[in-house]
């Protein structure tokens, strides 16, 4: 009997064995995925820096959609959606009212399965690309998700900026506790010595000097945009164009507003027929006060002849958006380059009152820090009362 049960007992661990490895074995099965590659580097790559000395150019983000095997997708239609990384209150980024909101969204034509875009990316953190593949011909192969992260990294000169900053702070606190722990003997109607009242008087005067200078910046930055767009005054194409037997048409909201999305359609039509056109499309976003391109995608229009996408001005600045129509490589429609073009004015917001408040914490912790340590080499100089 004993025999029988050993016997059961082991059957038993090989079945439950058996479905375990089955588990394994499906989560080992390669599907089909998404591949990212940058360019530069994911390791080269730093956040937008506002009135940068060099020239900027935006990230190369190019997404390759492949099978189990990892063959290329033919015929898709790739969605992508930008996340920016989420806010942090206490470590805030260059452009706080851009944390955690979705930077770009469209819906891209692949018919070899890529999607190559160029975007500047505003600040550092993880961004998520939540990117979507569909067949254009129906049954072709099952449409799937996939989330990708990509974490850039802050610039290396802010860290500098910061340790010069904390350095000169700590060593103005220190003085100043050095000062006060060192304080003369009081004079008849005094209630501080003479040093320590200036210290005070002058560390008043700063901080009232840093809230000022904190709320006029937020101030210029509000009003950024609608005053470098006041002289602008170069031309641009118009926003819809019939040439060479094509009706172009670029619409959408002329209006936008940091850490919203913009949405933006282009329709491309045969000028006769009114059936859409299949053409090559090169979009760029670029921000006109310095001429700096913040986004550029080459593509070809959807079955209706639409390209559509959502996208978010994170600077303050106005934009200029610019779609040349090109004949494809081959194609039996030849014709010389076509142009459109919109101007989007941009409202900045200037970051929350609690945000200022938060930097002026840190400079105060600094000086506070700095005072203690002064004050506490003083105790220590001072000859201890001797006790019987």
């Amino acid at each position: 009997m004993k025999k029988y049960r050993l016997f059961g007992v082991i059957s038993a661990v090989c079945i439950v064995l058996s479905i375990l490895y089955s588990f394994v074995g499906n989560s080992q099965v390669p599907t089909s995925r998404v591949l990212l590659s940058t360019n530069p580097p994911l390791e080269r790559i730093l956040p937008f820096e506002a009135e940068a000395e060099k020239p900027q150019s935006p990230v190369t983000l190019t997404l390759q959609a492949v099978d189990a095997a990892g063959k290329s997708l033919a015929n898709a239609k790739i969605s992508l959606q930008i996340l920016t990384p989420p806010r942090n209150p206490w470590l805030t980024t260059d452009f706080p009212i851009v944390e955690g909101t979705k930077l770009l969204q469209i819906n891209a034509t692949a018919p070899d399965g890529k999607l190559e875009i160029q975007q500047m990316l505003p600040i550092r953190g993880n961004y998520q690309l939540l990117v979507k593949v569909s067949p254009l011909v129906a049954n072709t192969f099952a449409a799937y998700e996939q989330t990708l992260n990509l974490n850039i990294r802050e610039n290396p000169i802010k860290y500098k900026y910061l340790v010069a900053i904390a350095a000169i702070l700590l060593s103005l606190g220190l003085l100043g506790g050095w000062i006060i722990g060192g304080q003369e003997e009081l004079q008849q109607g005094e209630i501080a010595p003479q040093s320590v009242r200036l210290l005070l008087s002058a560390l008043t005067v700063v901080a009232i000097i840093t809230l000022i200078v904190i709320n006029i910046s937020a101030e210029v930055a509000e009003a950024h945009g609608s005053e470098h767009h006041s002289n602008s005054s170069e031309a641009i194409a118009p926003s819809s164009q019939k040439s060479q037997g094509l009706e172009i048409n670029l619409e959408g909201d002329k209006n936008a507003t940091v850490g919203k999305l913009t949405n933006l359609t282009l329709q491309v039509k045969d000028a006769a027929t009114g059936q859409p056109a299949n053409i090559a499309l090169q979009v760029k976003a670029i921000a006109t006060e310095h001429n700096l391109t913040v986004f550029d995608y080459k593509g070809i229009p959807d079955e209706q002849g639409k390209l559509t996408w959502l996208e978010q001005f994170f600077d303050g600045s106005p934009h200029k958006i610019e779609v040349e129509a090109t004949p494809l490589p081959g194609s039996s429609r030849q014709f010389t380059p076509v142009k459109v073009a919109q101007e989007v004015e941009v409202e900045a917001i200037a970051p929350p009152i609690y945000i200022r408040l938060i930097g002026l914490f840190y400079f105060t912790a600094f000086v506070g820090i700095g005072m203690a340590i002064g004050l506490l080499i003083q105790h220590r100089r001072k000859p201890q009362p001797r006790t019987n």
